[in-house]
């Protein structure tokens, strides 16, 4: 395909450049923000060469064009679309996407955004710490080694690492997300994981030390693998930060704001936030846990068969903090979540088979089966967006696959050690709990995209009128 006259048109169509805010592009989509949402021609768009899908979401005009094509046509949109990547530099755009696309977003959108741009960055570190441990797991339970190898020494080393140290990889990119200095946000990571606390991910029986402070009891405990009270406090660093150095006179701004940003707000994450974080931590966690436990089927279906509606708000970006919360909690240590989303996931890709079946519009039965692969990969947007939600009965079908497959995994207690995974990689993180975990993930996976394509066999297609819309 000519991905510069797509480019070209794709500006057209959109309302020109006077109507482009600002764009960037993930693995998937080109992100745009607009002044005007209702300029662009949506049919004319998804007509283009090379483009899966169109929706609005997240305060983005996104057009799907799939993994790798999307790059290449951003570097031709780019200088013409006047936000970098061009010559003329007078020309470009210098606007932030992320805040410019925060602006459109409604209040619950931005926080999902807010978390998903803190949690995804960390998302290796996780996903590397996930397998580790399932390498630990399976050295130990087949003795491939003596107990006391030095091999199983290390390995226990690198695999509890990222969790020990979350709340400083947290402090680093949330500080980043909300504005203030990421390095000082390491270092408030730093300070709730120091040796003096104790450490409750390696010792979570022992009993903290007691210290006196201004007439308080002070507990020496540790925040190690913990999620929320980072958060809480690196926010409040953010906020502090910038409200010191507007009154810090530049001359002396390099020495005094740091100093005055840690100590003041060390001081009140030991003594309020820490505290105050931890009960939220664990009363979050206990909830969810009571639900899966005491909803069983029904939770699985209503959490299967609702994420990809969740999906398209965009607001399951911040299940990454909730995920991590469960990871990090002791009494827990595992992502029960994750295989639920998987079934949702996988059931858009079965739903996408039976349109590429089902349909006789030629671009369509083009665009299913990598779009349905795609999801069976983990990425569902391609065939959310450019499939299932355009003619709308399939992602009814998708629904009721993963509703099916959320209730088995439920059942059976299919849980990850990790997250960030969904699908086909999935099975890397599943695989370390056990082969009747990983078992029972795989027949989850098939009763999803099996009953997600029946379900849409049996709805049917209405092309023509979807075709009018």
């Amino acid at each position: 395909m000519d991905t510069k006259k797509v480019a070209s048109e794709l500006v057209e169509l959109i309302g020109g450049k006077d109507n482009i805010v600002s764009a960037a592009h993930c693995a998937t989509r080109l992100r745009i923000v607009l002044k005007d949402d209702d300029k662009p021609d949506k049919q004319a768009i998804e007509e283009l060469d090379g483009v899966k899908g169109v929706f609005n979401a997240s305060g983005q005009f996104q057009v799907i064009f799939g993994t790798g094509l999307v790059n290449k046509v951003y570097a031709e949109f780019a200088p013409l679309a006047g936000v970098g990547g061009g010559n003329d530099n007078d020309s470009e755009k210098k606007v932030d996407h992320g805040e410019a696309a925060k602006k459109k977003m409604n209040p619950l959108a931005r926080l999902a955004r807010t978390l998903s741009n803190i949690f995804v960055p960390i998302i290796p570190a996780i996903v590397a710490s996930g397998l580790l441990m399932g390498l630990l797991g399976m050295l130990r339970a087949f003795e491939v080694v003596p107990a006391d190898s030095s091999l199983l020494l290390f390995l226990d080393m690198f695999s509890s690492a990222a969790f020990i140290i979350l709340p400083i990889l947290i402090g680093f990119s949330g500080a980043k997300e909300f504005g203030g200095n990421p390095y000082l946000g390491a270092v408030l990571g730093g300070i709730m994981t120091h040796p003096t606390l104790l450490n409750p991910w390696t010792l979570a029986n022992a009993e903290p030390e007691v210290v006196q402070f201004l007439g308080m009891n002070v507990e020496l405990l540790g925040y190690q693998g913990t999620v929320i009270p980072i958060l809480l406090v690196v926010y409040l660093m953010s906020k502090m930060e910038r409200a010191i150095r507007r009154v810090v006179p530049n001359a002396i701004d390099l020495l005094v704001t740091p100093f005055l940003t840690v100590i003041l707000t060390g001081f009140i994450a030991m003594l309020f936030v820490g505290p105050l974080g931890t009960w939220l931590g664990n009363g979050l966690t206990f909830t969810l846990q009571l639900i899966y436990d005491t909803g069983g089927l029904f939770a699985g279906l209503i959490f299967g068969g609702l994420y990809s509606t969740i999906v398209i708000t965009g607001v399951h970006h911040s299940f990454h903090a909730i995920e991590a919360a469960l990871l990090a909690d002791p009494n827990i240590g595992v992502n029960f979540l994750l295989p639920i989303w998987a079934m949702a996931n996988v059931a858009q890709g079965g739903a996408g088979l039976a349109v590429f079946f089902l349909t006789k519009n030629k671009k369509l039965k083009e665009i299913s089966i990598p779009a349905a692969f795609s999801a069976f990969l983990g990425i569902t947007e391609p065939v959310i967006f450019g499939v299932n939600l355009r003619l709308m009965r399939p992602f009814i079908g998708a629904a009721i696959g993963g509703a099916l497959g959320g209730a088995y995994v439920v059942a059976t207690n299919v849980a990850a050690n990790a997250y960030g995974l969904t699908g086909i990689p999935m099975i890397a993180i599943t695989a370390p709990l056990g082969t009747t975990n990983l078992m029972n993930y795989l027949i989850g996976f098939a009763i999803a995209v099996v009953g997600a394509f029946v379900a849409t066999w049996i709805l049917g297609i209405k092309e023509d009128e979807s075709a009018k819309k």
